[in-house]
């Protein structure tokens, strides 16, 4: 009967928040992290909780098609993993290029333009996991709908060193010069084609922190970051709602602030000719007046856009 309830209700809350999303992120990254503490809590082997994992990720695929999601990146497989046991990470690197060929030819993916790509350091996996990674690539590098990142033997932090090492290499080869160095001359030695700015990162299993995780693509954009308590089998599509609304209000939280300093900057010079500040005051304006004092920031707004006397 309990269960009976909570289904009941998780249904309920499911269709609540389907109809609040209003816009989706164009770039969810996920570590999908609880995998061997379910199998714990289940008696069961640590495979059998990659396994139980590998079918929420292609549920979270179909989510994120379904709301308008461009690029998804997975956190399969850190350079941290390396340190397991022998048998366990033999299991898991199966797994990976089971996955991997299996999706390489699924009708779904090909039926919805899905591009797969591996990033991280891919020359230090075993042979059968790198050549289902080429596979996979090869099957579906001509579809630009949605993208799919798979992070193997991935580092945030090592890869940001490494791209470092090859501009300073340049550098010294006076193949570039310290003025030439800007963003996109560490993004083109990332990765071999560009991964957007990460807008939210969804992390289950209930620890706090992002590990290492795509730092230059989340940082950077200051992405939304929602943490939540279910091993990455169990999450749900209910789970994945509440990240996307963690966006949504993040997103809001952003544009009010943004036009809040853009009025503030124009009120305390008193000069129309501040275009930027304006426009950005334009741009959200939607997200002004506040609840709290509606009528004064109205008028500010319009006192504001008033040639100075």
């Amino acid at each position: 009967m309990k269960r009976w309830f909570r289904q009941s209700v998780d249904a309920v809350y499911e269709q609540l928040l389907s109809r609040e999303v209003a816009g989706a992120p164009a770039h969810v990254a996920v570590i999908q992290d609880g995998n061997r503490r379910y199998a714990r809590r289940k008696g069961e082997a640590s495979t059998a909780g990659h396994r139980a994992g590998a079918e929420t990720t292609e549920q979270v695929l179909n989510w994120c098609q379904e709301i308008g999601v461009e690029e998804l990146t997975l956190y399969a497989f850190s350079t941290e993993n390396f340190e397991r046991p022998p048998e366990e990470r033999e299991a898991l690197f199966d797994l990976l290029r089971e996955k991997l060929l299996e999706f390489a030819d699924a009708d779904r993916v090909h039926d919805n333009g899905v591009r797969i790509r591996a990033i991280g350091a891919i020359d230090q996996l075993p042979a059968r996991v790198r050549e289902a990674v080429e596979y996979a690539e090869s099957q579906t590098c001509e579809y630009s709908q949605f993208t799919l990142n798979i992070a193997l033997a991935y580092g945030g932090r090592s890869q940001l060193l490494e791209a470092a090492r090859e501009v300073v290499s340049e550098v010294d080869a006076g193949e570039l010069t310290a003025d030439e160095i800007d963003v996109e001359t560490i993004e083109r030695r990332l990765y071999d084609d560009p991964v957007r700015d990460v807008d939210l990162i969804i992390r289950t299993g209930g620890d706090e922190r992002t590990s290492n995780f795509l730092p230059w693509h989340a940082n950077g954009n200051q992405a939304a970051v929602f943490f939540c308590t279910p091993y990455w089998p169990e999450f749900s599509k209910t789970d994945f709602l509440r990240g996307i609304r963690t966006y949504e209000y993040r997103a809001e939280s952003w544009r009010r602030t943004r036009a809040r300093r853009a009025l503030a900057l124009i009120k305390a010079v008193g000069d129309t000719e501040l275009p930027e500040a304006q426009s950005i005051v334009d741009r959200f304006r939607d997200s002004l007046p506040t609840a709290e004092q509606p009528e004064r920031d109205e008028e500010a707004i319009e006192s504001a856009s008033q040639p100075a006397d």
